[in-house]
């Protein structure tokens, strides 16, 4: 086993290292503004349906941040709101359409979807979120706001945002004309990646578009939609529970409020005693920043707009609630490769844990800390995944040898390990497209598997499946539920007797030299040199010579050759993989022998 280079601390590496460049940022911030208290960095996610992988650019940002100043030895809190007090806005895709009678209600108030063993729908789409975190090293104080709301935690900014709710209002006003009608003002927490995509950033079909919607809220009224006037707060009816209700009249003094419901009740509460509503979208957003003291937290592309939640928000948090707008960079969209699969299979887009299913955790968070937060990315779910794992190895080999740049040096070790502890990582981490053939091959069997791995190199074998986990168990995850089956690899129980009596001479010798080297050559490396120098060797050229236009032709046509007579197909598995799999007998056997 390969000992691992220790990787400097990556807070050296400033110079080509965005998450530095925020933690100094932010650490000068806090200095001026709350010297002596906990930095807060905040993520906020909306449990309405699955938390997909462009939401957890939301919680990873803040993370790697917050982990950076944690390093430095800074007291620092990074807090998600799980802003599960939202309303329940549509019934998604394979769910019962009864469950449209729920729309307005909490999150919280709907039942969770058939068969969950969680108590609501929010809980049911908290519960992977909360334990893909966990597996990727997220340290985080959850903060619902169904608790906070119902709790009464933020009565008085309830409170105050109702007398200042002409102030309010005229705040909202200066943005209201530039607003393009019918444009989305509302949470679309995540916080929505939307779909106001710049610079190349626009997804590039339909189940991409998905992916770029957030799960939260689409919309929501910015509390101007009553006749009476303005109110910033919206009452969930103690009938029907759902928030189609209107404010008709309240009273500062006595804090008495009136509203009006579609479902036909009316009442009359008192609003320093009454916890079921909440503030409209763009005043919560602002008030949980002075409420939290936040330093940190970012925001999907569509908050850069005029009369977007972010940028109305920095003029209230400050006229209103006599606080800051927290450092905020704008995040772009994250890709999936292999999307188009993604959607029919599973019916939506794909999460955290379904990424964590076919990924080592150290792998996804080096894919959301090597781009700054500005840059888009693709997550791969379908072939690409191997050549990622590719580019990962090689960095780790360069890591080895110190050949790494400083800003890779600094993604690298944000990747592996965080302040609290170094992620857990496969032993001996064999190439990700190596174990995916073998086990494509083999149909997972462990035993013919580890006959396999282990002849790899002879020098060194592989003596435990153990020693490949967890990544093997990725990779085999990956081959039977993202290669499609007529890309399966199914080896031919007899030899093609109709394509062995076609060949000409020449085929038939290149057959007679891989056969004839089989047993000299037989590990990876040792069938790699053969299968590419058998048609050198036929050309009259030594086995190490470069490669030729006319010499790459008859490679092709050779490998292409050995395909159809081992798997029926003109193409497959690395052929090394493939012939280390099938076992030097069963070669001899189906190349005519």
């Amino acid at each position: 086993m390969t000992a691992r280079k220790e990787v400097p601390n990556v807070a050296q590496s400033t110079e080509a290292d965005w998450v530095s460049r925020f933690a100094d940022e932010v650490i000068a911030e806090a200095e001026r503004h709350a010297p002596g208290k906990p930095i807060v960095c905040a993520s906020g996610l909306s449990p309405s349906g699955p938390i997909h992988l462009g939401n957890l650019r939301e919680v990873m940002t803040p993370h790697l941040v917050a982990d950076e100043i944690r390093r430095r030895g800074h007291d620092v809190v990074h807090i998600i709101s799980w802003d599960d007090y939202d309303r329940y806005r549509k019934v998604p895709a394979g769910i019962d359409p009864s469950w449209s009678e729920h729309i307005g209600k909490p999150l919280t108030s709907v039942p969770a979807p058939p068969g969950s063993p969680y108590p609501n729908w929010a809980e049911h789409f908290k519960a992977p979120m909360i334990k893909a975190l966990e597996e990727l090293g997220v340290e985080f104080r959850g903060i619902s706001q169904t608790e906070q709301y119902t709790s009464g935690a933020y009565r008085e900014q309830i409170l105050h945002a109702m007398r200042e709710r002409g102030r309010i209002d005229e705040i909202l006003d200066r943005y209201r004309t530039k607003e393009k009608p019918g444009a989305a003002a509302g949470p679309a927490k995540g916080r929505q990646q939307g779909q106001k995509q710049k610079q190349g950033q626009k997804p590039v079909d339909e189940a991409e578009l998905e992916a770029a919607e957030g799960s939260g809220a689409a919309s929501e009224d910015d509390g101007s939609a009553g006749g009476a006037g303005y109110f910033p707060y919206k009452p969930y009816c103690s009938v029907c529970d759902r928030d189609l209700t209107t404010v008709t009249a309240y009273d500062d003094e006595s804090t008495e409020l009136t509203y009006t419901c579609v479902c036909g009740h009316e009442e009359t509460v008192l609003l320093r005693e009454h916890d079921r509503g909440k503030l409209v979208w763009k005043v919560d957003w602002p008030m949980r920043w002075a409420y939290e003291g936040v330093v940190f937290e970012p925001s999907g592309v569509d908050h850069s707009s005029p009369g977007s939640s972010y940028v109305v928000g920095g003029q209230i948090v400050r006229e209103v609630f006599d606080g800051r707008q927290p450092i905020g960079p704008m995040y772009a969209f994250v890709g999936i490769s292999g999307m188009a699969k993604m959607s029919s299979s599973k019916g939506g887009v794909p999460t955290p844990a379904d990424a964590l299913e076919i990924m080592e955790a150290p792998l996804l968070r080096w894919l959301y800390a090597r781009r700054k937060p500005n840059q888009s990315f693709k997550i791969a779910f379908d072939q690409e995944i191997q050549r990622l794992y590719d580019e990962w190895d090689a960095l780790e080999r360069k890591i080895a040898d110190g050949s790494a740049q400083p800003g890779d040096v600094a993604a690298y070790g944000r990747a592996t390990r965080t302040a609290a502890a170094e992620l857990p990582r496969t032993p001996r981490p064999l190439p990700y497209r190596t174990l995916a053939s073998v086990v494509d091959i083999t149909g997972g069997q462990d035993e013919q598997t580890l006959r396999i791995l282990s002849e790899l190199d002879p020098a060194n074998p592989v003596a435990s499946l153990d020693e490949t986990r967890p990544r093997l168990d990725r990779a085999q995850h990956w081959v039977t539920t993202q290669v499609p089956a007529e890309q399966r690899t199914i080896l031919r129980d007899e030899p093609d007797a109709e394509l062995l009596a076609s060949l000409d001479d020449e085929a038939r010798e290149s057959l007679r030299l891989l056969l004839a080297g089989l047993d000299e050559h037989w590990s990876l490396d040792g069938l790699t040199t053969l299968v590419y120098g058998v048609p050198k060797i036929q050309a009259g050229l030594a086995p190490d010579a470069k490669p030729t236009p006319e010499l790459k032709v008859a490679q092709r046509s050779f490998f292409a050759l050995l395909y159809r007579l081992l798997v029926s197909r003109d193409t497959g598995p690395r052929l090394p993989t493939l012939l280390l799999a099938v076992g030097a007998e069963r070669v001899r056997k189906l190349l005519g022998a």
